[in-house]
């Protein structure tokens, strides 16, 4: 059984500038879509393995909801996963994980599919504003489940799911892949239109189809699922698609600092809008066969960004490009149109020296020649990256507390950074106060 603690709270990262990044980065496989491929193990019995897992806590919050339901978890390597399922399943997810988490609902369609009933508190997750379950309800009533909702929990019931057409008012992630994997074992075909298209969701139709799943338009806003009997699928090996938000951040952090870096198993195809923008500031990002080579000198340039589900700007990249210009040369105007509620981490730029106005949707952030170092908190794993990019942008030392959420989704980003010349540390905050 994989056993993995969260890091202590008391934990910091210190962060001082220290010229130019320079070297090799290798960007591990994608929280985002790993969590989702643990959960699709509920489908079949058997063992499956999975390589380029990152290290991270969520991954280890996972298995331990998942053993609660029946599924096994070791990791023999670092960066592999072994899962085994029985069948000897218990399709209750408990508070005590199912709060710490909030891939957590994606147990729901494979649970209700394989075991025709499950009951699972309500998710939780980063704290950025309301993100209901409404569509992930609505797509499984729409195949013939019935739910309950009380005292904090939902039950969902269905002797057999069935087919059904399912049209999406916005693309969301989390509601195409729970629906994707009611429906592979669903009585008849289901289609999904207006669906997510993300790489983390093709990664997961991919696991599933060498599972034994029949899916068609993976990659693209309409799905066809033809459902298959149910004890047909079968357990696979797969490989996790590399983190797109991780790549983001070393950018990031180069953007601030200059310099060139190599980013290993980076995928420029998953993350194009974003790289243009990158590019209009004044980075040189070129495609390699590897991943890409990225530079960049002087101070970059402003631009107005905007969140729009994929292929578009993915508000996880927000406070990276926040972060970004802070530091550019003159005004850039970020728009958020999917979580409006995603600013927290606004405040400690803010204490930074950030020049930095928000209204409703819209931040507007004029650029100033340097940050300035002070102690801040990391509200979510995303923004805490953001403030160790802030810290390399920062004159003096920059201390980020509450770094168990930057845990939660990046595999060894100290050490990463450290490997390609940041000045950056993690120590205890106990240990480093003086003593009286």
């Amino acid at each position: 059984m994989i056993a993995h603690s969260p890091a202590p709270h008391a934990d910091e990262i210190v962060v001082r500038p220290n010229g130019p990044l320079t070297g090799r980065v290798v960007v591990p496989g994608a929280k985002n879509s790993v969590l989702k491929l643990m959960a699709a193990t509920i489908l079949a019995d058997g063992v499956y393995e999975f390589a380029n897992v990152p290290d991270i806590v969520d991954v280890s919050i996972m298995a331990g909801l998942l053993a609660e339901i029946g599924v096994g978890t070791e990791r023999p390597e670092p960066n592999r996963l072994v899962m085994e399922n029985r069948g000897l399943l218990t399709p209750v997810a408990p508070y005590e994980h199912v709060e710490r988490i909030r891939a957590s609902i994606n147990v729901l369609g494979p649970l209700l599919t394989r075991c025709g009933r499950v009951r699972l508190s309500m998710p939780g997750g980063d704290d950025f504003g309301s993100r209901p379950i409404d569509l992930h309800v609505a797509g499984l009533e729409a195949m013939g489940a019935t739910f309950k909702f009380a005292h904090g929990d939902v039950e969902a019931f269905a002797d057999r799911l069935h087919g059904a057409n399912i049209s999406f008012p916005f693309p969301s992630v989390g509601a195409t892949e729970n629906l994707v994997c009611a429906a592979v074992c669903a009585d008849g075909v289901t289609t999904i239109e207006n669906a997510a298209r993300e790489p983390e969701l093709t990664d997961l139709c991919e696991l599933l189809i060498a599972m034994g799943a029949e899916i068609e338009g993976v990659g693209s806003s309409l799905l066809r699922i033809d459902g298959v009997e149910p004890g047909s699928m079968r357990a696979a090996a797969h490989r996790t698609v590399p983190d797109r938000v991780q790549t983001a951040t070393y950018l990031a952090a180069l953007g601030v600092t200059g310099g060139r870096l190599e980013i290993i198993d980076a995928r420029p195809g998953h993350m194009v809008n974003l790289l243009d923008a990158f590019v209009e500031m004044g980075m040189r990002i070129d495609v390699t066969p590897t991943g890409l080579v990225a530079s960049s000198e002087g101070r970059l340039s402003s631009v107005d960004v905007q969140t729009l589900p994929y292929p578009g700007i993915a508000t996880d990249y927000k406070p990276l490009v926040i972060t970004l210009l802070t530091v550019a040369a003159s005004v850039g105007i970020v728009t958020e149109n999917l979580y409006p509620g995603r600013f927290r981490y606004v405040e400690e730029l803010q204490r930074l020296g950030a020049d930095i106005r928000t209204a409703g949707h819209h931040a507007v952030v004029r650029g100033v020649p340097r940050l300035s170092g002070a102690p801040v908190r990391a509200h979510d794993i995303r923004a805490g990256a953001a403030m160790v990019v802030a810290g390399l942008a920062a004159e003096g030392e920059t201390t980020i507390s509450g770094v168990h959420h930057i845990d939660r989704g990046y595999d060894d980003l100290v050490g990463r950074l450290q490997g390609v010349g940041a000045a950056i540390e993690r120590r205890n905050e106990q240990a480093a106060m003086p003593v009286e």
